[in-house]
């Protein structure tokens, strides 16, 4: 009798399906590795739906969550574990990221023939993303995102700049589209007295720092952040530290070498947490050509650290406010962003303010607006 209870209450809890195919290291796995738990704590059954080699990969397997390995390495190859998992279990919703994975997803659903919801996401700038790829795999995504995406129940993207702009490429309807702020920041971490990194760089407080972060690579555009740097560090002592790691790396530090700043600027690898760091610099610098958001301009802002930020699209006009919160540069202007470091070095906002601007992205109330996008309750049960 008590098995039978536990199997009855089991099948009425809603499941949710998270379909993803990611690098393992993006603002997708970030931002899942914070949903997934939260939608499990929120009485949920969650199943991560895994390509295998591919993201995202969670750190602890919690209570309710399910990992579900459909067999391949390959997405579209995938597909038939896919659609027996959809008969078999009959999610609620399945939410999936990424264009050929949300292809899959509904064709999935369609050869299942389940009611299941789906929710397609998409974090990127789509026309700027897609400006560099052949002309077949433009048009494939372009024709797939307003052809299929209306087949959706929804589609969610993490900025208005990313819904305007799919919405231009694609043809998809704006009103199609939803902002749901991704999951970036614990609540702690709003309160959290962080300890000192182990770096000697963070036991001066006479020598201010500045703070960048994300993958050493062209998009990220760091060496505009290093010609800016060279301009401030000609008016006044200071140093700067890029965390990450990527294929940039030595041309960074030839570039440094080059600006007679080497000394000055340390690039100590990729950092898995990087709250710590933000909290005690003295200024974080954003320098992308492109973002969907940007996940590491609400980090620093939670932890009090005032940002700098290229108008880029999309995300960083949302989060900082049309300027108000942290300057806004033109994208490849090192004078403009060397002259907005120095200013907001002179005169930081208050902290209150930066906090309260990365407050709609802090996981529970994240989380809220995920569960209202696939019409389900913010508690099971």
């Amino acid at each position: 009798m008590d098995r039978e209870r536990h199997l009855t209450m089991a099948t009425r809890v809603p499941r949710i399906a998270c379909f993803f195919s990611t690098s393992g290291h993006s603002g997708v796995d970030r931002a899942a590795k914070h949903l997934i738990p939260a939608l499990a704590h929120r009485g949920y059954r969650v199943d991560l739906l895994k390509v295998r080699r591919h993201g995202p990969h969670l750190d602890t397997i919690t209570d309710g969550v399910s990992v579900v390995d459909l067999g391949s390495r390959h997405t579209y190859a995938c597909l038939p574990a896919l659609v027996r998992y959809l008969r078999r279990e009959r999610p609620a919703v399945m939410l999936s990221d990424k264009d050929r994975v949300n292809r899959t997803a509904l064709l999935a659903r369609w050869l299942a023939g389940v009611p299941t919801r789906l929710v397609f996401s998409s974090g990127t700038t789509i026309s700027i993303d897609l400006a560099t790829r052949g002309a077949l795999e433009r048009w494939v995504q372009r024709t797939s995102m307003g052809r299929l995406y209306p087949f959706a129940d929804q589609v969610i993207v993490t900025s208005a700049g990313v819904a305007d702009d799919m919405a231009r490429y694609t043809g998809l309807r704006r009103e199609r589209i939803r902002v749901v702020p991704s999951p970036v920041v614990p609540a702690s971490l709003f309160t959290d007295d962080l300890a000192r990194p182990d770096h000697p760089w963070f036991g001066r407080s006479d020598l201010p720092l500045i703070l960048g972060a994300g993958e050493l690579c062209g998009r990220k555009d760091f060496e505009t952040l290093l010609r800016a740097f060279a301009r401030v560090r000609a008016e006044r002592p200071c140093r700067l530290m890029i965390l990450g790691q990527g294929r940039a790396r030595e041309r960074l530090l030839a570039l440094a070498a080059e600006l007679g700043v080497a000394e000055n600027v340390a690039l100590p690898g990729f950092v898995h947490e990087p709250y710590a760091f933000m909290a005690h610099a003295d200024l974080f610098a954003f320098t992308s050509r492109w973002e969907g958001l940007g996940f590491v301009i609400i980090e620093a802002l939670a932890v009090g650290t005032p940002v700098v930020a290229t108008d880029c699209p999309s995300g960083p006009r949302e989060i900082l406010q049309d300027g108000r919160i942290g300057p806004l540069v033109p994208v490849g202007d090192a004078d403009a962003l060397a002259a907005a470091m120095m200013q907001t070095l002179d005169a930081p906002p208050p902290q209150t303010i930066l906090r309260d601007a990365a407050r709609p992205y802090e996981i529970e109330a994240s989380t809220d607006a995920y569960l209202d996008a696939m019409r389900l309750p913010r508690w099971a049960g």
